[in-house]
């Protein structure tokens, strides 16, 4: 290799290297043009250019575009169909646009995928309860109990399922034990857990004496 070779190919790999950080970190700013502009210009192809599809996805899923966030990460996961947060992006994106089953359909692919993170055993639970399958929302939040034992908003949610089934004593313990975790930045979590065991006491006190 020649001595002049080499400063060819150190300025090479620094432009390669900023080319991937603008591939892969696009979806950080609020400008799906970036991640546009990746998409239509970049060398990078294959799995790695699925990174811009997630990233404008995102942006796309924080303005409240559920539909043209579920298109970028459908063109994310043809890409890349092994990334779990694909699928979780694109449940999320779904749940919000009302796609119930297909959004559990997609939790259950993240899962599949990743098994260890509690989150998307959380987010699972929530739409199987929308669906008023309140049975196995029960099992997912319990999983994501287990795996992440500190999240009050986990124990509340289950709580309500249980209260919806009809079993207060459980619904009643999950939201004393939210009330005993962090509430998380703005509190909410407690507040609804005490709203709701207000309830509890509330409709013992209406219920008519034996």
């Amino acid at each position: 290799m020649t001595r002049a070779a080499v400063p060819f190919l150190i300025v090479l790999g620094v432009l390669i290297g900023l080319s991937t950080h603008t591939v892969v970190n696009c979806g950080d700013e609020d400008e799906p043009d970036i991640c546009s502009a990746v998409i239509g210009f970049s060398p990078l192809r294959g799995s790695l250019i699925a990174f811009a599809y997630e990233g404008r996805g995102r942006i796309a899923l924080r303005h409240g575009d559920w539909q043209r966030a579920i298109a970028d990460f459908d063109e994310a996961i043809h890409l890349n169909p092994n990334r779990a947060a694909l699928y979780r992006d694109r449940a999320q994106a779904r749940l919000l646009n009302g796609d119930l089953e297909l959004a559990i359909e997609d939790y259950d692919q993240a899962i599949a995928h990743d098994p260890r993170l509690a989150a998307p055993y959380h987010q699972r639970g929530l739409a199987l309860a929308a669906t008023g399958d309140l049975d196995r929302a029960i099992l997912s939040y319990n999983t994501a109990i287990r795996l992440d034992p500190s999240d009050a908003q986990a124990r509340l949610d289950r709580g309500q399922a249980f209260l919806a089934r009809g079993q207060a004593d459980d619904a009643r313990a999950d939201f004393e034990a939210a009330l005993a975790l962090p509430a998380g930045k703005d509190g909410r979590t407690h507040e609804a857990a005490r709203a709701k065991l207000a309830e509890l006491v509330s409709a013992e006190f209406s219920a008519p004496r034996r």
